[in-house]
This record gives C-alpha cells, structure tokens and sequence, in this order.
C-alpha cells in the first residue's frame, strides 16, 4: 500500500517529525492524487470507446427530443412573448396545450401598474349616485377605471370600478323616467355595460360585439331608455364578462313604482350585492370555479365581515332586504336569523300575495334578484349570512365569529 505509507509520511512531516525525506524517497511519482489521474488517463480499461460515446449522444439527443415533445402535448408552444407579456397567471392554475393566449389574458391578474388611484381604507360602495336633469331626462355618469379597493382593513384588492367604488354607485329612478347613462371607459381594455332585466330598445342593451362595438379604452358610449318596469336591478360589464364583472364592475339599480302602494310595507332597506374574490400573493385575479382561480374572499357591497355594514332597527320594525346576484360563480343560499322572512318580488316582478313563500332562506344564483320583507322581532345581534360555510371566512379564516358574506341586524 505504497500510497497509503506515503499520506501517513506527508502526516509526519507536516507535525514537523522530519518525515518530509521519507515522503520524498517513497512516494513515487505516478501515485498519489496527480499519480491516480495519470494512471487513469494511460489506463485502455478506463477509456470510452467509440461505441460508448456515440451511445451517450445517442440517449442525450433522444431524452432532449422527448422532453420537447411532452412539453409540446403539455403547454401550448406557440404562443408569442406578445401573447402573454406581462401576464400573472393564479398560483397553482392548470396552463394545458389548449390554453389561448386570448383565455390566459382573460384570467390573469389586473395590472397594478395600470392603477393610478387607491381608495381610502374605509370607503364604502354603492353610493347613491344623483342624477343631474337635461331636457327632463335624468343624466348619470359612469367613468370605468382600476382602482385598489379594501374589502378589509389589511386587504386590498385590485379591482374594476365605476366612480371609483365597488360596486359601483346606486342608481335610482322611478318608473317611466326617461334615463340617459354616459359611460366612459378608462380601463386599459374594452368595456361595455348590460342593464340587466330591464326591457328597452336592443341597441342600448350593452352586449358586447353583439348590440354594439366594445368600448375602446378613453372612449365613451350613450345609452339612453326609459324605465318601463319597477324592481330591483342591476347593471354590469357585458365584456369579456368572466374578468371585468367578477373585479368588480357592477351596480344596483332601482326603479321605484309610480304607484307607492306597490312597494311593501317596510321601516328601513337594505341592499345586499354579493361577489367573490380571488386575491394571492399580492395580485387580484378574477374569480372563477377552476383550478387556481377558485375565490378566498366573498364580500357584500364590497366589503368582507367583520367590515360589512350593521343594520340597526328597533323590535316591530321591517326590513326590506334586496338580495341582488351580482357574483359570478356559485349559488348563495342567504340566510337571516331570528325568525323567518316573506318573499315580496322575483327579479323585479312582484310575487302575488297568494304566492309569497315564507321562508329563511332563499338561495340567489348570478343574476337573480330577490326581494324579502323580515321582520324584527327579538332584541339581539342577528346575522345574515350565506350558508355555504367557506363563504363566512376571510382566506378560510374565520375574525370575530366569521367572514365573508356576512352582516348583522342589531335590533334594540
């Protein structure tokens, strides 16, 4: 063990035991760390044949061509740095081979370098919005714009808004009123709006590419009609509508009846606008029921429990409640506790007296509207809520006894 006798002298002499003459006379000089590689290289056993290296290439060039192919069946190859630059996709969404740069674009997160405005903190959605009168025609503005919005204190949402709230402001008119809605788009893309449920004339119904030309970013478009029904409406984005109405471009709109003996019996109103948000690691994504873009927060008129508006009444009063379907995505069976509540209107038709359902809970699809009387009977804090219990937490996290779609009724 030639080699070994040589490390054991080197150890010697470097303790300073004069071994550095034995090192020098015994170790030979094709051993040691510079003697192994010279052997090796002189070695015929150690040498790659022609046969092996044309073997390796062979295997590297087949697993390089693999690899491409199932890249290839994975993810869509063809599209272009023009295509997606710049896009955030949601964290853990599913990018297949059949993915469009025009779907990704649809789904990625609002561009917070588009956003010149933050809301404060507490600022509250659907203001009622009053209308100025030209020529007996009530005249409303609506500016589309990104905004950053707190659905609580500690989280801010990029969001779409009209006049720079979520939802947008409240507008309110009376049957048979002539109604005239400028809508200018400061969004960094198309828009348009749907006045939903209302009859009126097809080329102010605000479908997108069907009824009319998308509204270019710094335009503006004019939709004017008259309001031939009372009820509970709403109006929304009607482009690209998966993206621009889950971030948040949508409203109330009430009609009042001409004859106020139609409207039921109430002490104080309350509009309820339900949404869900998809809000990770910093980006606002639009909600929706897929992989990666399934929401962790659900608001009401724009904020999340505990920040969601109380309702204060007194024992014998009532409550209109206006449960308006302005999410996109699932069914929310709401509830209200301490005693049921009668079902006065359905989508903006009034239910006859024979047909009102009494119940406590009333499930309200996307799109739906229902009208509810309830009245208070006991004293106490009463919640109304949706019964879907994720949907009562802040990012599956319950503050103060929930989240989410959730407000309280304090009847004293």
């Amino acid at each position: 063990m030639p080699t070994q006798h040589a490390h054991s002298a080197h150890a010697r002499g470097s303790d300073g035991a004069g071994g550095a003459d034995s090192s020098r006379t015994e170790l030979p000089s094709s051993t040691g760390h510079d003697g192994h590689a010279a052997h090796a290289a002189t070695n015929p056993a150690t040498r790659a044949t022609h046969a092996q290296l044309a073997a390796v290439t062979v295997l590297t060039v087949l697993a390089l061509v693999g690899s491409c192919v199932f890249a290839a069946s994975r993810a869509n190859l063809s599209l272009s740095a023009h295509d997606v630059g710049g896009l955030v996709m949601p964290p853990g969404m599913i990018m297949g081979r059949e993915t469009t740069g025009e779907s990704m674009r649809d789904m990625a997160a609002v561009d917070l370098r588009r956003i010149a405005y933050a809301a404060p903190a507490d600022a509250r959605g659907d203001q009622p919005l009053q209308p100025r009168l030209e020529g007996g025609v009530k005249v409303f503005t609506l500016d589309a714009e990104p905004i950053r919005w707190n659905i609580l204190p500690n989280v801010r949402v990029a969001a779409y808004a009209f006049n720079r709230q979520v939802p947008g402001p409240r507008l309110r008119v009376t049957e048979g009123d002539r109604v005239r809605i400028v809508v200018n788009n400061r969004l960094p893309e198309a828009t348009s709006v749907h006045w939903h449920g209302l009859i009126l004339p097809n080329a102010m119904d605000g479908a997108s590419e069907i009824t009319q030309e998308p509204i270019p970013p710094g335009g503006s478009y004019t939709y004017e009609f008259a309001a031939q029904q009372a009820g509970t409406f709403f109006y929304h984005s009607h482009h690209h509508v998966a993206r621009q109405q889950t971030l948040g471009l949508y409203g109330a709109l009430i009609v009042d009846p001409r004859d106020t003996l139609r409207i039921p019996a109430h002490d104080k109103e309350l509009v309820v606008q339900l949404q869900e948000w998809t809000h990770k690691e910093g980006y606002t994504f639009p909600a929706m029921p897929m992989e990666g873009a399934l929401p962790n927060f659900f608001t009401i008129n724009g904020k999340a429990f505990p920040e969601t508006e109380t309702v204060r009444m007194r024992v014998g009063e009532k409550l209109l409640v206006r449960f308006v379907g302005s999410q996109g995505s699932f069914i929310h069976p709401m509830h209200i506790h301490g005693g049921p509540f009668t079902i006065v209107e359905a989508d903006g038709y009034p239910v006859p007296p024979g047909g009102q359902l009494v119940k406590d809970t009333v499930n309200v699809g996307p799109g739906e509207r229902w009208d509810v009387v309830w009245e208070a009977r006991e004293p106490g804090k009463w919640l109304v809520h949706c019964h879907i219990n994720h949907h009562t937490t802040n990012d599956n996290t319950e503050q103060h006894g929930g989240g989410g779609l959730m407000l309280v009724i304090e009847v004293g």
